[in-house]
């Protein structure tokens, strides 16, 4: 049983031995893909209400940690042994299709006292039809420093980034106003600092943070065809901002 042991024991070693002695740093012409997971600064917007006699709006903070979890995808190419140029984003769109409004017994005008409705039948608004769409896009460059550590580099750098949704509504009632349009859009840019660990040949993980960074954002409305856009706008700073975690393969 000890024999067996010590057998194992000695060709898990031999195993083991070349693989901890040799480099799987990346070199000039690697290219790498990663899945990130991390608060990402999206954008999102909806559309507003097309027959309200008042409107107001307001661009909210790009705060990061307002943001939920969201795993993204991110591509890079080393151009020399300890510089690499980073891109990374993804699109989503949906269509929702609209449908009539089924009428009841109530005038929608009605105003008068809930006693006198109690039995009579609601109305149905109608479901508008939508359109929304969202795109988030950024780039990079990394500096790549070595640690002391076999296959573990940090590196600091810079990066941009910009975010765009839209949503459009649309209800099929007599009283509509046409297509009313959500915008709102972000653009960013920061530093950027991290560690990487080169586990096999071929894969790696690794953690960043940005040591700084700062958003414009600004959201537009046009409620009703024809109006001008209601616009409105936002600046935000963050410091540590957008940790995020990378797992990738390296080819």
């Amino acid at each position: 049983m000890k024999l067996n042991k010590i057998l194992v024991s000695a060709v898990l070693s031999m195993i083991c031995l070349p693989v901890a002695a040799q480099s799987n740093a990346p070199e000039k012409g690697d290219w790498t893909v990663a899945a990130t997971v991390g608060y990402n600064s999206y954008t999102n917007v909806e559309a507003m209400d097309g027959t309200l006699i008042n409107y107001e709006t307001a661009a909210k903070p790009n705060f990061w940690n307002d943001k939920k979890l969201m795993v993204g995808f991110e591509a890079g190419y080393f151009v020399h042994n300890n510089w690499k140029l980073n891109l990374g984003g993804g699109l989503n769109f949906s269509h929702n299709p609209g449908y009539g409004g089924v009428p009841g017994t109530i005038d929608p005008d009605y105003s008068g006292a809930y006693e006198d409705v109690v039995g009579e039948i609601p109305n149905y608004r109608a479901v508008a039809s939508q359109y929304s769409m969202n795109y988030n896009v950024y780039a990079g460059i990394d500096r790549y420093f070595n640690t002391g550590v076999d296959n573990l580099k940090w590196y600091v750098g810079a990066q941009i980034g910009f975010n765009y949704a839209l949503n459009e509504s649309k209800y099929n009632e007599e009283w509509s106003m046409g297509i009313s349009v959500g915008q709102s859009f972000n653009l960013r840019g920061g530093f950027t600092m991290g560690m990487d660990y080169y586990v096999l040949p071929a894969m790696w993980v690794g953690v960043s943070v940005m040591p700084f960074n700062y958003t414009y954002g600004m959201v537009a409305y046009r409620p009703q065809e024809g109006m001008k856009y209601l616009e409105a706008d936002v600046h935000t700073w963050s410091v540590l901002a957008s940790p995020t975690i990378k797992v990738g393969f390296k080819f």
